[in-house]
């Protein structure tokens, strides 16, 4: 998908608005799991999440590609927003922002930090990117998709800065929503060469992946109803499904109880905040955890935008209803 010379320049790039984050082997999980595991920290990035990478190459992109553009409108559920907003408004762009109703408070608020115009539609992620999409056109602002080569691009610099700083990795857990994420890091991995096995992880209540790749072609869903709002898609990317279905070595899904058992275990193992979708890769080796003895595994910590009555309901061991 990317040469290492489009994967050098991206991560050049990035590096100008951000430092790397940080990789670690945290003793506690790997007692908890009985392996070496390395975390890969996008919850240090200066949105907290991941997508702030993507939203760094797909601007400067923009900017390039589309000079006369007034700027941008996008659907999320709080960190493509982020780094949409963080990244539009710096090159002094619009940035209009659909989200569903009912989504993160305090990620809501972060974006209208940024400099988002917010605006609330629909039940859900899927049903806000329609609209989003219709006012995009009618508006005359670019449509930023869930999935798009410049996001991915961006996105792919935090795998590898993992492949090139952390030891060799048997196996990468990392979740899915749209799909950017794990494409980035089956992007870096196959500019590597590695043979590091790559596994997505879903919600049991968001499986739109699992059930498209078991079919060989998109499966949509009824609802995604997860607190892991981060991968609670239910329409899943055909160009991302492209990449996936070939590249991940299988996909698993994780509990709801899961998720929330590994936020814990992140909370109290390393004093850091996991969201739903950033604690579903730890969830999933936990499942896994007796294929992997004598192996060395990594999890992407994807993002730590957790509300703070959801995360309070985890530490007294419930569960978040969305």
């Amino acid at each position: 998908m990317f040469t290492t010379k489009e994967l050098d320049a991206a991560t050049t790039l990035v590096h100008g608005q951000m430092e790397p984050t940080p990789q670690y082997s945290w003793p506690l999980v790997n007692r908890a799991v009985g392996a070496e595991v390395w975390v890969k920290h996008e919850n240090h990035g200066p949105t907290g999440a991941f997508k702030v990478r993507g939203g760094i190459t797909f601007i400067d992109w923009l900017k390039r590609e589309h000079p006369d553009c007034p700027g941008i409108c996008t659907a999320t559920r709080g960190n493509h927003g982020q780094s949409q907003a963080r990244a539009a408004t710096a090159a002094g762009l619009r940035a209009k922002i659909y989200v569903p109703h009912g989504n993160s408070v305090e990620k809501n608020a972060a974006m209208r930090a940024f400099g988002a115009e917010l605006i609330e539609f629909g039940a859900d992620f899927d049903t806000a990117r329609e609209e989003a999409m219709r006012v995009a056109a009618a508006e005359g602002l670019f449509p930023v998709p869930p999935f798009h080569r410049e996001l991915v691009r961006g996105v792919a610099t935090y795998a590898w800065e993992f492949f090139h700083r952390a030891p060799a990795l048997d196996t990468v857990y990392v979740p899915i929503g749209c799909g950017s994420g794990i494409c980035g890091v089956i992007a870096a991995r196959d500019a590597l060469g590695l043979k590091t096995k790559v596994v997505g992880v879903v919600s049991e209540n968001a499986q739109t992946t699992k059930l498209s790749v078991a079919a060989g072609r998109l499966v949509p869903t009824d609802s995604a109803r997860t607190f892991a709002d981060g991968i609670a898609v239910r329409v899943p990317v055909q160009d991302a499904y492209d990449i996936y279905a070939r590249g991940a070595e299988r996909i698993v899904t994780v509990s709801e109880d899961e998720i929330a058992a590994a936020i814990r275990l992140y909370f109290t193992a390393t004093h850091n905040l996991a969201e739903g979708a950033g604690a579903a890769p730890l969830a999933a080796l936990m499942q896994e955890r007796a294929q992997l003895q004598d192996k060395r595994a990594g999890v992407i910590l994807c993002g730590g935008n957790i509300d703070t009555d959801w995360f309070l309901t985890v530490m007294q061991g419930g569960v978040p209803q969305p």
